[in-house]
Formats: structure tokens, sequence, C-alpha cells
């Protein structure tokens, strides 16, 4: 062999040295039988005493659950759309112990609060019993009040009255009835003083207009302190008539001479008379 042979040989022998292992991929490959990590003699030997137990037929017991004492189930009324207080019942906390330490005490108990939610569910809010709509329930019982008159219900009327009964009530009433004559209006009682209304009716010139003859000093002023004295013109007529009036005005409270004390005006009490 030839020097050029042995220096290529150690060449490549050099390259190999050089180049970086290549994982083993084997390693990592899925047996569909048996899984990862086949080739692991520990995880081997598991899996078989993993099967072999299982192919006996042995399972595991079930953990003991012992029995709980529930609380009372509570009740809290809800307003619902159709006016009727229904009932909402709490669900106990859990089932699942009851379930199996006494299934039959469980259903029982269920029952009660089921019966308890349709008692309550068919009362309306003023406590009365809900009337299903069904042909197998009685008619409602109709409550007779006797603040409502029934004269106009001919079935109720024709079971207490008759056509004789009303004609012997009609008699009654006849019997009964009496005419009241007029009389004349009794006097007044009381203070003997001037009747506005009386006054206001007898005369029938309009206010403003002079009847009367008047002569004072400083009128204008006068009549202004005067009258203010009155709590209304319907009392400063009276006392202006009192004092004399219409012919006389001591005090100043009729200076422009028509008869009436400080501005009073007949005008509605003859509108109230018809005049």
């Amino acid at each position: 062999m030839s020097i050029r042979s042995f220096v290529f040989m150690g060449a490549m022998a050099g390259l190999a040295a050089c180049q970086p292992a290549i994982p083993d991929s084997g390693a990592g490959i899925v047996d569909p039988g048996r899984g990862v990590g086949f080739d692991n003699p520990n995880t081997l030997t598991q899996r078989e005493a993993r099967a072999a137990e299982l192919s006996t037929g042995t399972v595991p017991a079930a953990p003991t659950v012992g029995a709980q004492t529930l609380p009372p189930a509570t009740a809290r009324p809800v307003r619902t759309s159709d006016a009727t207080a229904a009932t909402v019942t709490s669900a106990p906390p859990s089932t699942s112990a009851r379930a199996v330490s006494d299934p039959q005490g469980l259903d029982a108990e269920l029952a009660q609060i089921a019966a308890q939610n349709d008692t309550a569910a068919a009362r309306s809010n003023s406590g009365e019993a809900v009337v299903n709509a069904s042909p197998s329930n009685a008619a409602p019982v109709i409550l007779n009040n006797p603040g409502i008159s029934d004269e106009n219900d001919f079935g109720a009327v024709s079971s207490r009255q008759s056509i004789e009964s009303d004609a012997a009530r009609i008699q009654a009433n006849r019997q009964q009835y009496q005419v009241v004559q007029p009389t004349a209006l009794p006097s007044r009682n009381g203070s003997a003083q001037p009747n506005v209304v009386q006054y206001a009716l007898q005369t029938n010139h309009a206010r403003g207009t002079q009847v009367y003859r008047r002569f004072s000093v400083n009128a204008s002023s006068k009549f202004q302190r005067n009258c203010a004295e009155y709590n209304s013109a319907d009392e400063a007529q009276i006392d202006f008539l009192a004092r004399g009036g219409p012919e006389r005005d001591r005090r100043g409270l009729d200076p422009d001479g028509d008869g009436y004390a400080c501005g009073w005006d007949p005008a509605p009490f003859r509108r109230a008379a018809g005049n």
C-alpha cells in the first residue's frame, strides 16, 4: 500500500473522531402494546404485575362514608309573576352520603319537601287557597256582602219579594206620605240691626247716583279715615244705616250721597234675587 493511501485513511479517521455522537432514537419509540420505556426492565416488571393484578378481578374497596345529620331545610317566600307566593326550599349541602347510608330516608325527606312546596304554591298572597281551573273542582262559594245592594238582581229580589208584598209595601208608603204646607218665614232673632239685603232690594238706583245731599268739611280725608275702621263694606253699610242713614251721614261714610257707605254695592244682592 502506498504512502498516499495511508495518508487518506488517517484523514478519514480524524474526521470521524470530530463527528458528534448521534442519539439513539430507538429508546423513545412507543410500543403500542406496552407504552413508553419498554426497554426498561423495571418498568416492564411493574406493568406486568399490574396486569396480573387486574386479571384476578380484585377491585380495591370503596372508601367508607359515615352517616351525616343534615340540617333542616329552610324556606323563604319569593314573589312570582302570577302574584302567588311560591316557596323556594334550599337543598341540603350534600346528598351523596345520605344516598349511600340511607337511601329510603332521603327519598322520604325529598317527598316531604316537595309536598310542602306544593302546599305553599297553592295559596295566594291573601292566604286563601287558589282555585285551579278544572271541571272536577266544585263551584266557588259566593260570599254575601250585606253592604252591597242587590235590588237590581232579579233572582235575589224574586226570592224575597212577590207581587203581593210589593203592593203591600207601596200601600204602606202611601199611608205614611204627608204633604207639608208652606208657612210664613220666621222672624229674625237677635239684635235689631239693619238688614243690608232688604235695603238692597228696596232700592233700585246704581252706586254713585246722588240721591241725598251731603255737606261736610274735608269729606275725602274723613271718608278714608272712618271707612278704614270697618272690616268690610257690609259692616260699614250696617253701621251707616244704624246711625240714621241714608238720610243722615254723621261719620262721612257716604260723601257722594248715593246712600251706600264706603263703596258698598247692592248689585250682587239684586242679581241673587233676580231683580
